[in-house]
């Protein structure tokens, strides 16, 4: 029998999308604008997954916004240094136009930038108010 694929509202990494967003390094991102869920039932291989909006949609919408999806069967089960990892990452994608297009893998969104990004996030004194 397929398994259901749901979704929910993810009030906890919005709540650390918010913290991190204050920091200077992701000053440029409007945590107003980026929705966080949380879905159970994925086959994925991801930990987790972020969508812009297609041009199309921001013109007809006038709105630019991000998603970022959680996938609670791989994401739930780590550490609080594995899930502040995979937010940082998801987060390296929005460009600093905050245009609702996403960057691609490379120079900008690496494992040594989320792990440059995570030394600053330690040293900030973040993390204490962070619901990991």
């Amino acid at each position: 029998m397929p398994r259901k694929l749901r979704y929910e509202v993810a009030p906890d990494i919005c709540k650390i999308i918010g913290a991190l967003t204050r920091l200077e390094v992701f000053k440029y991102i409007d945590s107003n604008r980026v929705y966080c869920v949380r879905s159970y039932g994925s086959r994925s291989k991801a930990v987790a997954r972020i969508y812009g909006m297609a041009r199309p949609w921001v013109v007809v919408l006038g709105f630019k916004g991000y998603v970022i999806e959680v996938i609670s069967e791989r994401f739930d089960k780590l550490d609080k240094r594995g899930k502040l990892e995979v937010i940082i990452h998801e987060l390296l994608h929005i460009p600093y136009t905050f245009s609702g297009a996403l960057r691609p893998h490379g120079p900008k969104v690496n494992s040594r930038e989320v792990k440059r990004i995570l030394r600053i996030v330690e040293e900030s004194g973040v993390l204490e108010e962070l619901p990991l």
